[in-house]
Parts: C-alpha cells; structure tokens; sequence
C-alpha cells in the first residue's frame, strides 16, 4: 500500500490481558506501520480499530465485547471504519463474534497475525467480514524495534503455546502446542532492541521455562538466558511465566550466576490444596512447591517470587481454601494475582459443577488479597533505609514531579529526579512504604543512557 505521510490511514489499538497479548499488539502494529498506517491519536479519529483480546477469565472477554459493540454508532456514521478482533478470543469464538458484534470486519485468530495487513487492506476495500482463525503454524511477524509503549523495557517472545492442559486454561485450545523459537531468532531481535535503547528485556511464554525441551539436541531457556546475558548495552533480564514442573536447578542457576538476569521469579502456585491441585492438573502438590520455593531461594540469594491463586475452584472447601492461605503466610510471596475461577468453555473443568457460589469467591479473593497484603507490607517495612539498585522508568503517572522504577526484584519504587534519566539506574535510600510500593531519594548518580537515539512510539490503552 502506496500513501503520503500526511494523509496515511490511521490505526489505535486496545490491549488486553497478558504481557503476550500486549506484545502481539506491538507486532500487529509493526506490521501495519510497514504497510503506511500510523498511530491514531484518538478512536474516533482512527481508521481502523483493533482489539488484542484475552479469553483467560469470562469478564476480560465481556470488556472487549462491550467497548466493541459501543462503536455500533460510529461505524453507523462512518461505514469505510474497519473494526477488528485479534488474538485469544478471536480463535476460542470465531464466527459467534461477528453474530454478537455484526460490525466487526475482521476476526483474526493467534496464528494470523502476519496477514493483518492483507485484512485490513481487504476489509477497507469492502470484502470483510473476515474471518482467519485457522490453526496453521505460527509465523512470528517481522518485529519493528520501534514499535513498543515503553522506550528503555521490552517484552520478547521465545515461544508460544502450551501443552500442559490444566482443567481450568483456555491457552493450549487458542495458543496451540508450545513452539520455541531458534536462540539465533531470539538474539537477532533483542540486538534490535537493545540497540533501539531498550535497557531491560523480559522474555515472554505462556510456559517460558518450558523453553527448547523438544529441539534436538535439546535446549533450556537457561541456554537463551546465557546468550543474551553478553549483549553490551543491555542491563537487565527477566522472563515469566514458569510452571512449576519445568523449573530446573539449570535456570536457577543462571540466574543466580549471570549478571543480567534478576532475581525474580513469576511461578504460579494456583491452590495450597492437594486435592485441588489435583483436579487443576498441575502436576505437583503443596509440598512439592513448598519444596521448589525453597531450593530456588538456596540458589538464588535475594529472589524474590510472585504467585498467581485461583479461588472457587469445583468444589474447593473452606478447609481447602485456607490451604492456600496458609502457602501465601508461609511462602512470603513478592506478589500474588489472585482470580475468581471462572468456567471456560472447552476446558475439562467445564465439565464439572461450577458449585462455589459467587459471592463465596468474592470473600475467599478479598481474604486471600488481605493476607498478601499483610505479608507484602511487612516486607516493604522492612525495606526502609535499604539502598536499592532502581532501574528509572520515567515520571510517575500519579505524581508529575516524581520519578518510578523498579528494582531487580520487580519492587515499584517512586522517588524525586530528573526525568531525563529514564533508562538509567540510580540508587535509591527507601524512605518509606506501602504494600504496594516503595519511596526514597537518590543518593548516589545514575548510568548514562545511550544518547541519540530516536524511536516511534505506540502507547497500548488498556
């Protein structure tokens, strides 16, 4: 597609759920910039509307259904508007999206995202609705180095998919089987990234440590983690999200031993319960996490680690529910993300009786938030008068004159500076805290950026 610079389509894009689902947004829009489209400043001004989506929980998909039903009335007023739905949801509901939003003009499924541009192209020349949800191999899109929200951090993809089918997860029927992508692919893209100005790079799969187990010679993601560990210029490296059965004294160790990589682990637990994690098919117990928590921090001096909780599961009892209480007090989690269980069509749990009432799961997931509270406050208390290695992110979106970052242990810290130093580090006395975040002065000066360097940004609305 052939445009001038002052009259190219435009193109706004809304993000949903997971760090994947946000990367996608960045490809899609790499691929659309390579065909003339530019960012829109505001949806009503826009071409072209596009939805990531995510099909984890009912109510992510209720958002996106209802931000894309409520552009009825501009597409009403403006027909040549072409409306899209990309990603999870798009291959779980396929052509039931296009009978409950009937002016949505494309439906792209998780392995159609290089041909986005070939859609929107057709769709405006009037032949949608399109529908691509077809499960061929995925083809990772030509990434534009460019093309992300934050100027010095970055996601990067090193597989996709997921073949642990637990009985609750969407992933494996809209993500496919896991595939690993070559550690030459991986490396080629982060020299981009790093020499765009990205200071920090978190590698990204549905089950990452799960990378390379069916290449042959077999390779770990603690192969990917040595090889962009000597990337000048690069400062940090984290990866999410690990499944508990995949995790090796191999990955520990590297990060315990490169210096790039923090001490920070993203390893959902899901129940404290046996039974529960039984019926959940994940392939350990309680103890056996209990287990794996304390030989990661053996290994990794200083790690912390975050956890994900699903509360309400079929049949999870009182007694079984303060199970996983129990983990979150003993296991001092960074972090937890806990979720009301929600059924999901497909998936074995759909079978059963989604028999914990509603407002029982509202209870169990305000408790379960207090006790991570509880435990994330003592922690950050503590922390007051530490000096801390803070890599600056920029302003604070709540406090114009303040600055935030984050520590290699993933802790938001906010603290006064200059915001020129965005992509530095700087380190911060802790002055004081809430459960949530942390607050100090610098006192000491920051590493120098990389100056010169100029990049085209793309902001992802959630």
């Amino acid at each position: 597609m052939t445009t001038s610079a002052e009259h190219s389509p435009t193109v706004f894009m809304h993000a949903y759920g997971c760090q994947m689902n946000k990367l996608d947004a960045e490809l899609v829009l790499s691929e659309l910039g390579r065909a003339g489209y530019t960012q829109a400043a505001d949806v009503k001004q826009a071409d072209v509307i596009l939805f990531s989506t995510c099909s984890v929980r009912e109510h992510a998909e209720e958002r996106v259904y209802s931000n894309a039903g409520a552009l009825k009335h501009l597409k009403r007023r403006r027909p040549e508007l072409v409306i899209g739905i990309l990603g999870c949801m798009a291959q779980k509901d396929g052509p039931r999206i296009l009978k409950r939003v009937p002016h949505v003009d494309i439906v792209c499924g998780t392995r159609a995202f290089h041909r986005i541009a070939e859609f929107v192209e057709a769709a405006r020349r009037g032949e949608g609705p399109i529908l691509a949800t077809e499960e061929d191999a995925f083809t990772v899109p030509d990434r534009d180095a460019a093309v992300r929200p934050n100027r010095h951090q970055a996601f990067l993809s090193v597989m996709r998919g997921c073949n642990s089918f637990c009985s609750y997860c969407i992933v494996p029927y809209v993500r496919g089987r896991e595939i690993s992508r070559s550690i030459a692919q991986i490396e080629e893209e982060a020299k981009g990234l790093v020499g765009d100005g990205v200071r920090e790079i978190t590698l990204l799969g549905q089950n990452v440590n799960a990378y390379g187990r069916f290449f042959r010679p077999r390779r770990s993601l603690a192969d990917v983690l040595a090889k962009l560990d000597r990337l000048p210029g690069l400062l940090r490296l984290r990866f999410v999200t690990s499944h508990p059965r995949n995790m090796t004294d191999e990955i520990l160790k590297a990060m315990r031993d490169l210096p790039t990589v923090c001490e920070y682990l993203h390893m959902p637990a899901q129940s404290g319960s046996d039974r529960v994690l039984k019926d959940m098919r994940r392939g350990y117990t309680g103890a056996e996490y209990r287990e794996l928590i304390a030989r990661a921090r053996d290994t990794v001096p200083g790690l912390a680690v975050a956890s994900d909780f699903i509360v309400g599961f079929p049949g999870e009892t009182d007694e079984e529910f303060r199970d996983t209480v129990a983990m979150v007090e003993d296991l001092r989690f960074q972090n937890c993300f806990v979720f009301k269980y929600s059924p999901r069509p497909g998936t074995r749990a759909d079978r059963w009786p989604d028999d914990v009432p509603l407002e029982v799961k509202k209870k169990r997931n305000v408790t379960l938030l207090a006790t991570q509270e509880t435990v994330s406050d003592r922690a950050h208390q503590a922390a007051i008068g530490r000096r801390l290695e803070v890599l600056v992110e920029g302003p604070s979106k709540k406090d114009a004159h303040m600055l935030v970052g984050r520590t290699r242990t993933n802790d938001i810290v906010h603290f006064p500076g200059d915001a020129d130093s965005a992509g530095n580090l700087a380190h911060v006395r802790v002055t004081d805290a809430t459960p949530l975040t942390l607050s100090g002065t610098v006192i000491s000066g920051s590493v120098p950026s990389r100056a010169g360097i100029s990049f085209r940004r793309f902001e992802l609305p959630g």
